[in-house]
C-alpha cells in the first residue's frame, strides 16, 4: 500500500508537470533516463486514433526524394537481443520494475497526453493531430536528404545555398529510373571512359620506365619468357579518340562552346562511343595491349592536369569505371551491385526498376552485414574481432601513418561542412515544427587524401550495441539527446554532452505575399466628367505608338501626341491601374490583366 501511494503521488506530479513520455520499440537507455527526471511511461497501443496506416508508396514523392519511407525504416534492426556483456550503464538495474510499480503508473496514465513521444517509425503518430508542446522525434518529409534519391536530388541545388561543390563531397549520383538522369549518366560513363584511357596510357608509361631500369640493373638476372599467345592490340587512334573527347569536355565546361552551333555534331557520336567503349573494354577487362605513340603520352599527362582542376573526383574514381547500383529505398546493403559495364547496367534497371530484394554483395562497413560472416585467416592481426574501431583507436592508426593533425583539420571540418550543406538544401521541403527533433547518422568514407564523402543519411539509426564500440556509443548519443530537447529548454547553459552546435541560420521573414498567384487587382479609377469630354476624341497614343514600334510596322504614323491633361489623383488606400489617357468609347471596363499591366 505504501507502494501504491507513493506511485500515485509520484504519477500525479508527473501530470501536473506534463512529464508523461511513449516510447516505440525497445529503448532501456531511454526509459531509463526519463525515470530518472520523473517522466512517466504510457504505453503505446497500435490501435491509437492518431495511427496512420501503412505508407502508400507515391511514385512523384519516391522520384522526388520527399516520401516519408525513408531507407531505415522499411525494416526495423533486431533490437530486442541486447547482449549483456556488450552493454553497461550506470543504474540501469535500479530502475527495474522489480515490484511492478512502472506498470502500475503506466496503467495510471493510459488515459493522460503523453508529451514526449519516441518511435522507430514516423508514420506511426502524425504531427498535425499533436499539440504544440507534445514532442516527437521525427520531422515529416525528411526523405529529402535521408533517401539517397533525396540527397541526390536537393544536393544539386547546393549553389542556390553556399557558394560549395557537391562534387567535392558527394560522390557522383544518378536516378537510372529518370529519363534526363539516365541520359547524363551515360555521358558520364562515356567520359569516365575517356578519362581512364589516358590514366592508363600514364600508368603505362611509368610502368615501362620502371621494367626498363629494372632490366639495365640486372640485365643476366632476367630468364627469357616463353613465347606466349599474341594478345589483341588497339591502335593509337583510340588515343586520339580518348584525348579528343576529354579536350570538347574542358571546352564545354569552361564555355569555350558557347558559340557553337546547336546543330553541331559532337565529336563522337553515340554509335561511335559505343564502339569506343568495346575497345576500352577489351582493354580494361580482356588484357588487349593499348598501343600510343610517345607524343600522346605528354598530351595525356597535360590533359589529365588540367581535367583534375574541375573534376574533383577523378582521382576517387580509378581506372576501371566501376560503378555502385544500388535501389533507392533499401538499406544495410541490400541490393548493392558493382558494375563496370554501361549495358549491363542499364539493361538491369530496364528490366527490374527495383533493381533486386537480394544482394550478391557486401557493403564493407555495414555491421548487420559482418555480423552474420566469419573473418579471413588472413585479416590483419590487430584489426578487433568485431572489425570496429572507435574514433579515439583510428585517431591513433593517423597518427602512425604520420597524420597527426589529418582528424581535426581535414576529416572532421569535411564531415561537418557535409552535414550542413546536406541540411541547407533540404529545409525548404523537410516539414518544420518546434517541438520536433531527429536524431540522424551520416555515413562516411575517407579517400587516400583523407577527404571524407558522404554516402548516405540514415534516419532512425538503431541504437542496439552491436559491438563494444557501439554498446558506449549509442547509450551516450542517446543520453545526450535528451540533454539537448529536454534539459536545454530549462536550461541553455546546461551540458550537452558530446553534442555541438556547428551552424545556426539567421531567421528569415516570410513574406507578406507568398504563392503561385503574382495578380494584383485592383479597381478602376473613374475620371471626372468633363475631362472625359475633352479628351473623348483624342485616341490612346502612347499604348498604341509601343505596338507599332514593337511590331515594326506604320513607321511613318507622325508624332507622338498626348493630352496636357493632368493624371487623376490616386487613392493612398489601396493598389490601383491608370491609363495615360482616357479609354476609347465603347471599350468597356478594363479587365484585371489591362489593370495590372498598367502598374
Amino acid at each position: 500500500m505504501g507502494r501504491l501511494r507513493n506511485a500515485k503521488i509520484h504519477v500525479e506530479r508527473a501530470i501536473k508537470q506534463r512529464k508523461i513520455f511513449m516510447i516505440q520499440g525497445h529503448y532501456p537507455v531511454i526509459r531509463c533516463l526519463l525515470r530518472r527526471r520523473g517522466w512517466v511511461e504510457k504505453k503505446m497501443v497500435h490501435h491509437l486514433g492518431t495511427t496512420l496506416p501503412p505508407p502508400h508508396k507515391n511514385l512523384d514523392s519516391s522520384v522526388m526524394g520527399d516520401s516519408d519511407t525513408t531507407e531505415d525504416e522499411d525494416e526495423d534492426e533486431d533490437e530486442a537481443f541486447w547482449p549483456p556483456q556488450l552493454f553497461d550503464f550506470d543504474d540501469l538495474l535500479e530502475f527495474d520494475d522489480l515490484h511492478g510499480t512502472h506498470a502500475v503508473m503506466s496503467r495510471m496514465v493510459r488515459d493522460e497526453i503523453p508529451y514526449f513521444i519516441w518511435t522507430t517509425r514516423r508514420n506511426v503518430l502524425d504531427c498535425r493531430f499533436l499539440s504544440k508542446d507534445q514532442m516527437i522525434n521525427h520531422y515529416a518529409r525528411a526523405g529529402s536528404f535521408t533517401t539517397k534519391v533525396g540527397l541526390c536530388l536537393n544536393l544539386r541545388n547546393l549553389l542556390w545555398f553556399e557558394e560549395a561543390d557537391a562534387d567535392s563531397f558527394f560522390p557522383r549520383c544518378y536516378r537510372l529510373g529518370a529519363e534526363d538522369d539516365k541520359k547524363a549518366f551515360i555521358e558520364d560513363f562515356w567520359l569516365t571512359a575517356a578519362r581512364n584511357v589516358l590514366k592508363l596510357v600514364v600508368k603505362s608509361e611509368r610502368k615501362s620506365y620502371s621494367i626498363q631500369a629494372e632490366e639495365e640493373e640486372a640485365p643476366g638476372d632476367k630468364q627469357p619468357k616463353k613465347q606466349e599467345k599474341k594478345p589483341v592490340t588497339v591502335s593509337p587512334e583510340f588515343v586520339d579518340e580518348a584525348l579528343c573527347a576529354c579536350k570538347e569536355h574542358l571546352n564545354n565546361m569552361a564555355h569555350v562552346d558557347i558559340d557553337k552551333d546547336m546543330e553541331a555534331p559532337l565529336y563522337l557520336s553515340p554509335e561511335a562511343w559505343s564502339l569506343f567503349l568495346q575497345r576500352y573494354y577489351q582493354v580494361v577487362h580482356e588484357g588487349a595491349e593499348l598501343r600510343y605513340l610517345d607524343t600522346q603520352v605528354q598530351r595525356c599527362e597535360d590533359i589529365l592536369q588540367q581535367l583534375r582542376a574541375v573534376v574533383p573526383q577523378m582521382d576517387m574514381e580509378g581506372d576501371r569505371n566501376i560503378w555502385i547500383v544500388k535501389p533507392g529505398a533499401k538499406s544495410r546493403g541490400r541490393g548493392i551491385v558493382c558494375m563496370d559495364h554501361l549495358e549491363e547496367m542499364l539493361k538491369l534497371v530496364d528490366s527490374n526498376p527495383m533493381m533486386m530484394k537480394g544482394g550478391n554483395s557486401v557493403h564493407l562497413c555495414n555491421n548487420s552485414i559482418q555480423k552474420h560472416l566469419e573473418n579471413s585467416c588472413h585479416r590483419h592481426p590487430l584489426l578487433p574481432s568485431d572489425n570496429m574501431w572507435s574514433s579515439q583507436k583510428f585517431q591513433a592508426h593517423l597518427q602512425e601513418m604520420g597524420a597527426p593533425n589529418a582528424w581535426s583539420t581535414i576529416i572532421v571540418p569535411g564531415m561537418k561542412a557535409a552535414v550542413i550543406h546536406a541540411l541547407q538544401t533540404s529545409q525548404d521541403t523537410v516539414q518544420c515544427r518546434k517541438a520536433s527533433f531527429e536524431l540522424y547518422g551520416a555515413d562516411f568514407v575517407f579517400g587516400e587524401d583523407f577527404q571524407p564523402w558522404l554516402i548516405e543519411i540514415n534516419a532512425s539509426p538503431t541504437m542496439a550495441p552491436s559491438t563494444a564500440v557501439t554498446a558506449q556509443l549509442c547509450a551516450g548519443v542517446q543520453a545526450d539527446t535528451l540533454r539537448v530537447v529536454i534539459d536545454r529548454r530549462l536550461d541553455h547553459s546546461c551540458d550537452t554532452g558530446a553534442f555541438e552546435l556547428i551552424y545556426k541560420q539567421p531567421a528569415v521573414e516570410v513574406p507578406q505575399y507568398v504563392g503561385i498567384r503574382l495578380l494584383v487587382e485592383g479597381s478602376t479609377i473613374k475620371k471626372p466628367l468633363a475631362m472625359c469630354h475633352r479628351q473623348i476624341e483624342v485616341r490612346p497614343a502612347l499604348p498604341h505608338l509601343l505596338t507599332q514600334r514593337g511590331s515594326g510596322e506604320h513607321k511613318d504614323s507622325g508624332p507622338l501626341t498626348h493630352s496636357p491633361s493632368p493624371l487623376p489623383h490616386l487613392p493612398q488606400d489601396g493598389p490601383a491601374a491608370f491609363s495615360p489617357c482616357a479609354p476609347t468609347p465603347g471599350a468597356g471596363p478594363q479587365t484585371e490583366a489591362q489593370q495590372a499591366g498598367g502598374l
